[in-house]
C-alpha cells in the first residue's frame, strides 16, 4: 500500500479519462488516490514520474460477477490464496477491480467464500472490492447452470446471516419473487446490495423489488422472465425501471448485439455495467473446469455443461 502522502505520476503519450482519448498528460498520484490529470510538462519537477513508452494508460475496469480466473473457481477452493489466483489471472486482463462471485451452493461453500474473501481482503489484496453472492435463493424455472439441488428458499436464519455480511461489500443476486416484503426489506436495510436474477418475475414484482430495494439486475436478459407484449417480464423492468443498474455480458454469446445497444438506449448514463461472468478458464492454462464436480468445457469460445446450457463466459475484460 502507498504511504498515504507518498505521490508520483505515472505519464503516457495517450490517455484514456474514461470519456476522452488525450495525448501527452500525466495522472499525478497521492498516496491510494489519484489527485489529478495535467499536462506532461506540468508535473511538478519534485515528482517522480514513470514514463509508459507505448499504448495507452487507462483506468482499470471494475468487474462485478468473477465465478473464477486463473484455472480456480471460487465454489471449488473458497480460500484466500483460490481468491488471489483469481484476482491476479483477471488483473492480466485489465481488471483491477473486482468481485469474486459464488453461485448456488451449500451454506458451507458460501460461508468459506464469504470467509476466503474476508481473509484476502485482510492481507491486502486492494482488487478484492467485496463479493457476489448469486443464489442460492433463485427462482427454479431461471436456474440457468445453476444446480438444482443446490437452489433454495430463504429461511430466517440464511437472513440473519447474510445481514451479518456488513464488513465488505457483498452483492446478493436473488430472485425477487420468492420472498415476502419484510424479508426483501430486512435485506435491502442491512449493508448487502440486491439484484434481482434467475427471476420469473412478472414487471409488476420487478416494480416491487425496487420499491423494496432492489437496486440492480444480474446478467441482463440472460435467466430472467423476456420481454413480450403484454408480459413485460423482468426484462422490461430492468430496461424502464431507471433506478435499476443493469449487468450485462458482451462475450459474443450471452446476449445479442442489437439486444445490448438496446439496453444501452434505454438505460441512463452509467445504469448498464458491462460483467465479465467469467469462469476458471480466464488466465489459466486449460479449457475446461470444474464445478459441482462436473466438467464445463469451453466451445467455440463459450463454456458449457453436461446439460448444453451457458454456463458463464470464456473472457476477461479487456
Amino acid at each position: 500500500m502507498p504511504a498515504r502522502d507518498s505521490v508520483y505520476a505515472i505519464s503516457a503519450t495517450v490517455l484514456f479519462d474514461g470519456d476522452r482519448l488525450l495525448e501527452d498528460r500525466a495522472v499525478i498520484v497521492r498516496g491510494e488516490n489519484i489527485e489529478a490529470i495535467v499536462p506532461r510538462n506540468d508535473v511538478p519537477a519534485e515528482v517522480t514520474v514513470t514514463e509508459l513508452s507505448d499504448g495507452i494508460l487507462a483506468p482499470g475496469f471494475v468487474d462485478l460477477q468473477v465465478n473464477g480466473g486463473g484455472d480456480v473457481m471460487l465454489n471449488t477452493d473458497p480460500t484466500a490464496a483460490g481468491v488471489r489466483a483469481i484476482a491476479d489471472a483477471h488483473r492480466s486482463k485489465g481488471t483491477t477491480g473486482l468481485l469474486p462471485t459464488v453461485i448456488s451452493d451449500t451454506r458451507e461453500v458460501i460461508e468459506a467464500a464469504a470467509g476466503a474473501v474476508r481473509d484476502a481482503r485482510a492481507q491486502q489484496l486492494h482488487s478484492v472490492l467485496g463479493m457476489h453472492i448469486e443464489g442460492p435463493f433463485l427462482n427454479p424455472a431461471k436456474r440457468g447452470a445453476h444446480r438444482e439441488d443446490r437452489i433454495d428458499t430463504a429461511t430466517t436464519v440464511d437472513i440473519r446471516w447474510l445481514t451479518t455480511l456488513t464488513d465488505f461489500p457483498t452483492l446478493l443476486t436473488l430472485a425477487p419473487e420468492r420472498f415476502d416484503d419484510a424479508a426483501l426489506q430486512q435485506l435491502a436495510a442491512s449493508s448487502l446490495l440486491l439484484a434481482a436474477g434467475h427471476t420469473d418475475a412478472s414487471f409488476e414484482q420487478m416494480q416491487r423489488a425496487a420499491r423494496l430495494g432492489v437496486t440492480g439486475v444480474t446478467h441482463l436478459y440472460n435467466a430472467m422472465s423476456p420481454l413480450l407484449s403484454r408480459a413485460p417480464g423482468a426484462v422490461g423492468g430492468a430496461l424502464l425501471l431507471d433506478s435499476l443498474w443493469a449487468g450485462i455480458i458482451a462475450d459474443g454469446h450471452h446476449v445479442h448485439a442489437g439486444a445490448i445497444a438496446l439496453a444501452a438506449r434505454a438505460k441512463p448514463a452509467g445504469k448498464l455495467i458491462l460483467v465479465s461472468d467469467a469462469m476458471a478458464t480466464v488466465g489459466g492454462n486449460r479449457n475446461a473446469c470444474d464445478i459441482y464436480g462436473e466438467a464445463v468445457q469451453e466451445v467455440d469460445g463459450k463454456l458449457i455443461n453436461a446439460e448444453g446450457k451457458l454456463a458463464g463466459s470464456a473472457i476477461g475484460m479487456i
